[in-house]
Parts: structure tokens; sequence; C-alpha cells
């Protein structure tokens, strides 16, 4: 049996990881700014994770959500304070998809409406609801295509008004950053009128945070630099360094209903057991201030370079396009070249999503190896 040919590989495997670098079987080093698509929030291989979890897999590593679970309350309590949000309550799934395939079902069900309002160019999944909201025709089959999502452009405050304004929107939903169309930040007026108009308009706000939460921009999440607060937030990427798992956080005054939502995986023993292991290292190692530091360091730097443009996004979430190169191009050259492991999104941007816990030693090298390759 063969692997269904879907992704265009790199010719590099590697096999183990620390921190922000990761390894092939001969031993060659690569800078990791990728992080696995923004999963690896804590570094590769960090003891306190790879203890947590060993233990955990020891002593129980799965039951179903038919019994009661003490690591569930442990994590939805310590999430609950790291991120602000103590007063909302935690659904636990496998994935981002999920997550939002479920935000967009709960918002539904609160307002007894069906239809969404999404955002030009956005990323919100592969699932069936989920690409749906998703802007990108070439990922849905004809079985995704529906008249219950409408689209309006990024930052457009009057299109969005006027939408909304219809009070037929069981949901608008729409990330903190985009990242898969190239990091595209809402502006913090845009987001404070979504806020408004939903809350106006009895439409549930839910903000996508899978790639651009957990601490990647230098707050636990990107919307609470423009200090909204969602009806519902869906998580995941970060939340566990690499062990599936995803998350809503869902404002009190949405009632649960047993049966309305439900996992056979999600918030398991070994996940839970992850991520409260990912939180706890956030907070001990003060990751959050780590990435609004280092992020300003390189945007600062990138931005002085001559042939780079538009540099975008916040944090450890950025992304730019180099006079001269498409993307595929740079980072080629980037990982062949000079072992730095980078991501990309269309033909010209070039992305970083490293650890939470990049020094500014590798920042600094990596600019310096930036410098050699296009320089």
């Amino acid at each position: 049996m063969e692997l269904f040919d879907v992704y265009s590989l790199y010719d590099i495997e590697p096999v183990r990881g620390k921190g922000s670098h990761v390894f092939t079987a001969d031993g060659t080093d690569y800078l990791d700014l990728y992080g696995g698509h923004a999963v690896i929030s804590i570094g590769h291989a960090h003891p306190h994770y790879t203890e947590a979890i060993s233990r955990q897999a020891a002593a129980l590593g799965f039951y179903s959500n038919s019994v009661q679970n003490s690591l569930q309350t442990r994590l939805a309590e310590l999430l609950g304070k790291t991120s602000g949000y103590d007063d909302y309550h935690l659904f636990l799934c496998n994935s981002g998809a999920e997550a939002n395939e479920n935000a967009i079902k709960l918002a539904s069900f609160a307002t007894g409406r069906k239809h969404v309002l999404a955002v030009g160019k956005a990323f919100h999944g592969r699932t069936s609801g989920a690409v749906a909201a998703t802007d990108n025709p070439a990922i849905q089959a004809p079985f995704n295509k529906t008249d219950n999502v409408n689209f309006v452009p990024l930052n457009d405050i009057e299109a969005m008004r006027s939408e909304l304004a219809t009070g037929k929107y069981a949901a608008m939903i729409i990330e903190g950053i985009q990242g898969v169309s190239g990091i595209h930040e809402p502006t913090d007026a845009y987001l404070r009128e979504a806020e408004k108009a939903c809350r106006a308009n009895g439409t549930k706000l839910i903000l996508d945070e899978i790639q651009s939460g957990y601490g990647r921009t230098g707050q636990f999440f990107a919307h609470q630099h423009s200090g909204i607060r969602p009806d519902i937030i869906s998580c995941a990427k970060g939340i566990a360094n690499g062990f599936p798992m995803g998350a809503l956080l869902i404002a009190p005054d949405i009632e649960a209903r047993k049966g309305m939502l439900g996992t056979t995986f999600g918030g398991n023993h070994l996940a839970c057991a992850a991520a409260i292991a990912v939180l706890e290292v956030m907070e001990a190692e003060n990751l959050v201030e780590n990435a609004a530091k280092v992020g300003r360091y390189l945007k600062e730097e990138l931005q002085a370079i001559g042939k780079v443009t538009d540099v975008r996004g916040r944090g450890l979430m950025l992304g730019f396009e180099v006079d001269g190169y498409s993307g595929s191009e740079l980072r080629r050259e980037l990982l062949f070249g000079h072992h730095i492991f980078t991501g990309g999104a269309g033909q010209a941007t070039l992305r970083l999503l490293p650890a939470l816990s990049l020094s500014m030693a590798e920042a600094q090298l990596f600019i310096n190896e930036f410098k050699k390759t296009i320089l």
C-alpha cells in the first residue's frame, strides 16, 4: 500500500528535536522557524512535557468521556486563569477543524439560525462545515458548497455591518490573524465593530485562534490586542505541543445541553496531560512575553532589509515577501542551503511560526543567514 498523494514533500526527514532545532538521521541540525505549522509552542522534546506524557501513559492513556476525568477540570482551571477567560466553559476535541465545526454548530443551536458570515481569504479547516466557511474553492468538494455561508472582505466595516444587519446570521467567524492566506490582520477597529454589530443583531462572534492563539502574538489570544471578548474561541495547534487536540472556550451565557456536542477522543488523559504541561511551561518560562520580545526584534530586523517588503503580523507569527524570490525558492534555499525551516503561503509569502521559546540568539542566527541568502 502507498500513501495517498496529498503533500509536496521536501527531501528531509527530521528524526528528533530539541527546543527550536530538529535533526535528521545523519545529525544535520536545522533551526526550526516553522514549528510544524505553529504547533510546537514550547519547543521540541521539552523535558517537563515529555515527562508529563510518559507519566500519564504509564498510568492511564485513555478512557472515554463517560467517566469523570479530573485532568479535564485541571486543564479548564489552568487555561481559564492563563487566558483571562476563567468565567468561560471549555469543550475539548481533537483538532482545529473539529473545534470550528463545533463552534458553528453551537452558535446555530444557540440562535436557531443557519447562516454564517465569514471573511475573504479565510481558512478554518478541511472538514465539511469548516471548509464551507473557508474562502478557497479548490478545497471545497461539491458536497461542501452551501448557500448558508457568505463572505465579506477583511477589514471592510461597512460590508460587515450591512450583512449582520440582516439578522439572519448565527455566527460570524474570523481568524485572530489570517495564517494560510499569508498573515493578514483584522484591524482593532474592525474587530471592535464586529463585536458591536454581532451583539446588536443577535449573532455569535467566533474567533478562530487556532494558529494565532496560545501566546503566539505576544498576548494569549491575538484578539486580546483589540480588547474584545468573543462568544466562542476555537483553539488547537499549540495547545498540546504536537499531541492532537482542539478546544472551544464558550461564553457563560451559551447554554450547554447534554448531547448537544460530543467526542470520543477529545479531552483524553494523554491529551490533557500534554496540554497542562504546555501551560505550565508557558507560565514558568514567560513564553508569551518572550514571543512578544523576540517577535518584535525579528520584525524590526526584517523591516530594515531593503529587499524585504510588507512585514506583517505580531509576535512570532510573521509573514513577508522578498523582491526577486518566490516563497518556495526562498524556503528551499534556506532549508537546504542554510539549514533553516520556514513556512510559506501562496506564491510569495514566507511565514515564520517558531516555538514561543525561540531565543534572541536563534533569531539573530536566522537574520544573519537570511541576509546571506538574499543579499
